[in-house]
């Protein structure tokens, strides 16, 4: 049955271009299987349009802060609107890493070791003094990264101790916290989670330097593999933990892990992605399809999801 649905992107973060090629995307796929779709770029004016919408769901598109923190999950169900993705706490879980991370640790999950640094602490505290000290604990090289965020921006690899502080400063500028990060050499892989279900994994190979937001975003530059050239057992042992990881936030409809799979067929999961990319060079897509799920099915699916969910949600309510 057609349902009217918003389809929410843009926004201000720095992955609004993204966002709003994923939109693109996704409000297309979902007009050609006949429902009434509105692109709504995410604006001050929010609240009302979606009030005034007469909409039955929303469908997340949006990437970066606001858009997967738990923030405007939140104002959806503030105004009592399905909506496509993980709720507001497995979002904004998620969304932090250093704290997802310990989640996934305590859920028997390989996580690389890492130390959190605050703006506070490096400018203040005097932190920078023992950048040394954190390189030894970790090993060389050390990977640094804003602790909030994604699309890999703010991201540096380290070879020596003396490039940490730069690449501390750097990373400030996405973020006020930092999270310094043991290096896991290995393929890298990416398992999305739909429904509960890993789809199957996909291997990723820059053809230049590392995964970074141009190697993400720009077509040609990355080659992919779906499903991944991994031997069974390592594929299951990602897909474990990427449903581990999903069921450790207490995520919904859909999840991406990013994984390094090292020299011994072990996975370290790096982060969860709990409102990933659907633009034609993004990963979600390619597990579907090597699934067996087109894109249009894919996002019939979530849609579904969501409609499901506030139909419970609603039925809940009328029993209260």
């Amino acid at each position: 049955m057609p349902s009217n649905v918003a389809v929410l992107s843009g926004g201000i973060s720095l992955e609004r271009e993204v966002s709003l090629r994923s939109g693109t995307r996704v409000a297309d796929a979902l007009a050609d299987r006949g429902h009434d779709v509105t692109r709504v770029d995410v604006d001050g004016e929010l609240v009302h349009v979606l009030e005034r919408g007469g909409f039955d769901a929303a469908f997340l598109t949006l990437h970066g802060s606001a858009g997967e923190d738990g923030t405007v999950q939140a104002l959806l169900e503030l105004v009592g609107l399905p909506y496509t993705g993980p709720d507001v706490l497995a979002s904004s879980l998620a969304w932090n890493k250093p704290i997802a991370q310990g989640v996934y640790r305590r859920a028997g999950i390989h996580t690389p070791r890492n130390v959190t640094l605050t703006q506070q602490a490096f400018r203040e505290m005097g932190a920078v003094a023992v950048l040394d000290r954190l390189a030894a604990a970790l090993g060389s090289p050390v990977v640094v990264k804003p602790a909030t965020g994604g699309s890999s921006l703010g991201l540096t690899i380290v070879e020596e101790a003396a490039g940490l502080p730069q690449a501390i400063v750097g990373a400030f500028s996405y973020a006020d916290t930092v999270l310094l990060e043991q290096f896991v050499a290995g393929t890298e892989v990416a398992v999305t989670v739909l429904d509960g279900r890993a789809l199957p994994a996909v291997e990723i190979h820059p053809k230049e330097g590392a995964y970074d937001f141009a190697a993400r975003y720009t077509a040609g530059a990355t080659e992919f593999h779906a499903p991944a050239r991994l031997d069974d057992a390592v594929a299951q042992a990602c897909a474990e933990a990427a449903v581990g990881a999903y069921r450790a936030i207490g995520a919904r409809h859909i999840s991406r892990a990013d994984l390094v799979v090292d020299a011994h067929g072990t996975p370290w999961l790096l982060e969860l992605d709990t409102c990933p990319g659907l633009t034609d060079t993004s990963l979600v897509p390619l597990a579907a399809e090597a699934d067996g799920l087109s894109f249009g099915d894919l996002c019939e699916t979530l849609l579904g999801l969501a409609l499901a969910d506030g139909a419970r949600a609603a039925t809940v309510d009328a029993d209260a």
